[in-house]
């Protein structure tokens, strides 16, 4: 799959800026990123540096061809194109940062990997040009821009989507009784008993490695807890974690763990699982929409599944006090170095980037979503991916995974506590004790 599990990047990231990495949103190291001239060039000459994380043969190409082509627009720009993979990528970036040596544009995760260049003013503010009220804002996916959105202004240009949706065998939902997808996290809950009464495993559910059961309860969390305090705790200097819908989520992630998965889920691994409803023995997998792929005949599926098959956002509990319309996901992206020489040729490269030719071309040959609205064609993807991106488009926001959004100590406290939640050795309450605690810890070293 495309989105690496990131606690381990996140970690590296905490050494990546030590200047401004713990500041408070609207800190002064943040204002410093409005510095860079993003006029339109009246002359398009010079040479544009950019790193990407893209070196894999199945991507590396297609950047390379946008490259070549805005080369061939632009007779006067050279694009000094790098290509490295996920850990050489963070090792280059945590040096050049540290020397102030970023490319014109660079690669970067959602969430505080991405604010930790901006309160330390390594981000241009592209509000003026990017920001949704722009012309080229109203291409883009509403979600997908509030992502990159930093204390009322945005300081990245999204990529490609990816979101967490549940894929059900509509085959099985039909023997079980079931004639759709559930209406409320209750019913969810309801439906897996149906399930196994009709021999099914209700849910495909591997947990290895951790992340599985981290995309859960980021989409918990943003249902039972509200946008501004989780926006306050997921800050690095201002987190607490005291609410109580925290505790609310993991009750219910727990439940479905329990109502819905198979025992042993923390030895199984997620394509293991995954396997488990491709072959028809699971009746739901909770999986991102760049593994969609696997479920149609082109990428490897039974007839039986590749024809029978749809999905559903994890729909949220009766009454939850947060946001009923976000979605678990996001965008990558690319930032731009306030200090080159060359930020409006920089900021023009990712217009020709997103545009509608080479966002249709980025789904076409790699397969994943544009956030470039009207991208996705019945000409360059299959039915459900297009259903995905209206349910991306129709979002409020983005719950962006907890594994990235919030400081790396804390997501790895979520991380061993998920876990804990799944086998049952540790409650709710336990969990939220050891991340309140180290949101403590890093609150107080942030003051």
């Amino acid at each position: 799959m495309k989105r690496t599990p990131i606690i381990a990047l996140a970690c590296a990231a905490v050494g990546l800026l030590a200047i401004g990495a713990c500041g408070a949103p609207g800190a002064s190291s943040a204002s410093s990123s409005a510095s860079a001239n993003l006029a339109s060039p009246t002359t398009k000459t010079g040479t544009i540096s950019i790193i990407t994380k893209f070196a894999d043969p199945r991507y590396a190409p297609y950047f390379v061809n946008v490259a070549k082509a805005y080369e061939k627009a632009n007779p006067g720009v050279k694009v000094d194109l790098q290509q490295v993979g996920d850990q050489p990528y963070k090792d280059k970036i945590r040096v050049l940062a540290s020397s102030k040596q970023l490319p014109d544009i660079y690669f970067s995760w959602a969430g505080d990997f991405t604010n930790k260049f901006v309160r330390a003013g390594l981000a241009a503010d592209l509000t003026s040009v990017i920001g949704p009220d722009t012309e080229w804002g109203k291409t883009m996916s509403p979600a997908a821009l509030k992502t990159f959105q930093y204390d009322g202004k945005y300081y990245g240009v999204p990529i490609d989507l990816d979101a967490k949706f549940m894929a059900y065998n509509t085959a099985a939902f039909a023997k079980a009784g079931l004639s759709g997808a559930p209406a409320s996290f209750e019913d969810l809950l309801s439906d897996c008993a149906k399930l196994k009464n009709a021999d099914y495993t209700p849910i495909a559910f591997g947990n290895q490695y951790g992340w599985p059961a981290i995309h859960y309860i980021t989409q918990l969390n943003a249902y039972n807890v509200a946008p501004d305090t989780l926006s306050k705790d997921y800050t690095p200097a201002t987190g607490e974690f005291t609410d109580p819908g925290y505790v609310k989520a993991l009750t219910q992630f727990q439940q479905l763990a329990h109502t819905c998965t198979t025992k042993g889920a923390n030895g199984l691994s997620h394509e293991s699982a995954q396997a488990t409803f491709i072959n028809g023995k699971s009746a739901m997998h909770y999986l991102e929409s760049v593994e969609f792929s696997v479920l149609t005949k082109q990428g490897g599926a039974p007839a039986s599944t590749a024809n029978s098959w749809s999905f559903f956002q994890l729909p949220a509990p009766s009454g939850a006090a947060g946001d009923a319309k976000a979605l678990t996901g996001a965008p990558d992206g690319f930032l731009v170095n306030p200090q080159s020489k060359n930020a409006a040729l920089a900021v023009d490269f990712l217009k020709f980037m997103t545009n509608q030719q080479n966002a249709q071309q980025l789904v076409k040959q790699i397969g994943w979503l544009s956030p470039v609205q009207g991208s996705a064609t019945e000409s360059n993807t299959f039915p459900q991916l297009r259903q995905a991106l209206d349910k991306i488009n129709g979002a409020s926001q983005f719950a962006v995974w907890l594994d990235t959004v919030t400081n790396a100590d804390v997501a790895n406290a979520y991380l061993s506590g998920a876990e804990g939640l799944v086998d049952g050795s540790q409650t709710p309450e336990q969990v939220m004790k050891a991340v309140q605690a180290t949101a403590k810890k890093i609150r107080n070293s942030a003051g």
